[in-house]
């Protein structure tokens, strides 16, 4: 195989003139005497105010050659010496004419200066702040809409309803019912370890089934629904906001808090529910899994002893911290996804604001309903 190299040899034809000539093959591959040493010759020949280069002898060549010159010809700029390319070749004095067409901005290789920590406290309290009135306003924004579906006045298709309802219901069961049959199996397999030292095999099904009834089931949905739904919602209402689609809908006369947000939380509020009682029921049949195969436990004791532990009050929490659930992760997806900005990223950067968000409002609710439930003795 015949080596490919390129030759660069400079010249001084009298005090104010020096040429540059270029031969051989300049592609990829190609042996080439490395640039920096080519400025430091120029360097060295200096002073000079006219710098001609020749390829006469030139071979083949591609995009190394016109980016080898223009580190030459940015060198010369900056020193003021007059470049002439005339006995370049065509297409590459058309790259270097294209590339030098549009200038540098004068502050982008600016060394960034790091900003002072009030400054960063200041901005982030400011971000918290417009957040925060985001959040109030499309809360209100939500309650008229609200008002006006219970006044039968509401400008929604019961087609898109139904459609949300059977992607965050149905759509989601497959996902669940996986995570929760983990959710009890680690949960028998954490409370056997210490409930088998004392013998005391029995009470996993207390712990399963308490422990999925009131938190564990509702929380995994949750989150589950936060990542799945709640991201989607985002990313459906953000991609419409990018295509002038909301703006459309208003400019019809029609509300999109009514037409696009308000199915989506309804939709999420009347599955999430239902969700959190089928991962319930995922969640003690994988405990109940755990126990029976493993420890001196019958299928007929663990029942029983679920039926003890876990009463009706237990399955209200639950479902009424779903509720709550839906309620946060439908706010924080559709507001993210309404607030989103004009680009394709930032329909990502709503996406996973909106799933951030949700798992925060999530898990402050738990720990509030958590509290309240404790204070009351329930």
């Amino acid at each position: 195989m015949q080596d490919l190299s390129g030759e660069i040899s400079l010249a001084r034809i009298d005090a104010s003139i020096v040429v540059i000539r270029l031969s051989g093959d300049w592609i990829r591959g190609a042996k080439i005497k490395p640039v920096e040493r080519v400025l430091a010759d120029l360097a060295d020949a200096r002073p000079f105010s006219r710098l001609c280069l020749h390829a006469s002898d030139l071979g083949k060549w591609d995009s190394r050659l016109p980016t080898y010159l223009l580190k030459i010809l940015d060198d010369c700029q900056i020193n003021e010496i007059e470049v002439d390319v005339s006995a370049l070749p065509a297409g590459v004095q058309g790259l270097l004419k294209l590339a030098r067409a549009v200038p540098e901005r004068a502050d982008v290789r600016r060394t960034a200066q790091p900003t002072p920590v009030l400054a960063k406290i200041g901005k982030a309290v400011l971000n918290g702040l417009a957040d925060a009135k985001g959040l109030i306003s499309f809360i209100g924004e939500i309650l008229l809409a609200g008002c006006a579906m219970m006044r039968g006045r509401a400008r929604f298709r019961t087609g898109d309803l139904f459609l949300c309802i059977q992607e965050a219901g149905p759509g989601a069961l497959a996902i669940v019912t996986l995570i929760s049959l983990l959710v009890g199996l680690i949960l028998a397999f954490v409370g056997a370890v210490q409930l088998a030292m004392f013998g005391a095999q029995i009470f996993i099904a207390d712990l399963v089934g308490l422990g999925t009834v009131r938190e564990m089931g509702a929380l995994m949905t949750a989150v589950i629904m936060s990542g799945r739904t709640g991201a989607a919602y985002a990313a459906q209402l953000g991609t419409m906001n990018v295509n002038s689609e909301i703006d459309a809908l208003k400019t019809m006369g029609i509300s999109p808090m009514e037409f696009l947000v308000l199915p989506r939380m309804l939709a999420l509020i009347l599955m999430l529910p239902l969700l959190c009682l089928y991962a319930d029921l995922m969640g003690i049949i994988g405990g109940a899994t755990v126990t029976v195969s493993a420890f001196d436990v019958s299928l007929i004791q663990y029942i029983n002893e679920s039926r003890k532990a876990v009463h009706l009050t237990d399955f209200g929490i639950g479902l009424f911290k779903s509720l709550v659930f839906a309620v946060l992760i439908a706010t924080a997806g559709c507001m993210r996804g309404m607030q989103c900005g004009r680009s394709a990223s930032a329909v990502g950067d709503a996406a996973t604001a909106a799933v951030v968000n949700s798992i925060v409002y999530i898990v402050v609710a738990d720990s509030v309903i958590t509290l309240i439930c404790n204070r009351l003795g329930i």
